[in-house]
């Protein structure tokens, strides 16, 4: 979880671009065919105070905490994670979560509409509901997606949740096709439905610069994600005060909204 202000304190500056940024940066980073972000690093883009995770940069202000996703690839003796890469940012703010990724494209054709048929197609596999709709990035995906009530939380849902053994989650798709990038977002929680928690998301996700590097990369490959300096040097410095006792493990730290794919 990265924060950079204590609560109270004023702002240094809002995610709401003033007329003189909008002037200047409108069409001159944004994706193709959009009139503001998400931006691309190579062009010009609004100067906000941002995390750094390589592939990605995060805009932050208040009330926002940025969490990490990571993908277990090893495990020890008895089944826990040990290892892994980190796969994906969740931006929270209230009741809400917006989860963020970068993946290669095409230099000429972007992905997103094959990547939304098949997101739908997959929740309809598993039971769940779709709709195309279209909002203030383009098109968008909305879905009703089954999930398991947690074993904690079985005795506060109602008797006919409880029988059919799953709850529904809404659950909104967005996708930006940029230049040799498509950036995805997944919005789940309250923003779903309530507008005040979505503008905060939809100013954070409008205000993400993406950064795809020059290496050739085949369409639909994850962009790497890093962990900013300060937060590898805490890490560190944890593992250095642990030493002797159970190893940092960054797959118990923080909830992750999961991922529909």
């Amino acid at each position: 979880m990265f924060r950079r202000r204590r609560q109270g304190e004023e702002p240094e500056e809002s995610l709401e671009l003033t007329d003189e940024q909008t002037e200047e940066v409108a069409g001159e980073g944004a994706a193709p065919g959009r009139d503001g972000g998400p931006w691309d690093s190579a062009q010009a883009f609004p100067e906000l105070e941002r995390i750094d995770f390589g592939a990605v940069q995060v805009p932050i202000g208040p009330g926002i905490e940025v969490q990490v996703n990571f993908e277990a690839s090893e495990f020890d003796a008895e089944g826990n994670p040990v290892g892994g890469r980190m796969v994906a940012i969740t931006i929270v703010t209230g009741e809400s979560g917006l989860q963020v990724q970068a993946f290669a494209a095409p230099k000429r054709s972007g992905i997103w509409e094959e990547v939304r048929k098949e997101t739908a197609d997959e929740i309809a596999q598993a039971g769940g509901q779709t709709q195309d709709s279209e909002g203030p990035f383009g098109p968008e995906l909305l879905a009703m997606v089954p999930v398991q009530i947690p074993d904690e939380v079985l005795d506060q849902v109602p008797d006919e949740v409880r029988e059919q053994g799953f709850a529904w989650q809404p659950v909104r798709f967005l996708g930006i096709d940029g230049p040799r990038w498509f950036l995805r977002g997944v919005v789940s929680g309250a923003a779903v439905e309530d507008a005040e928690q979505w503008q905060v998301l939809e100013d954070v996700f409008s205000n993400i610069v993406v950064v795809r590097g020059d290496q050739p990369m085949p369409p639909r490959e994850l962009l790497e994600l890093t962990l900013p300096a300060e937060a590898q040097e805490a890490m560190a410095q944890q593992q250095a005060a642990e030493a002797g006792e159970d190893a940092f493990n960054p797959f118990e730290r923080g909830p992750e909204i999961t991922e529909v794919r």
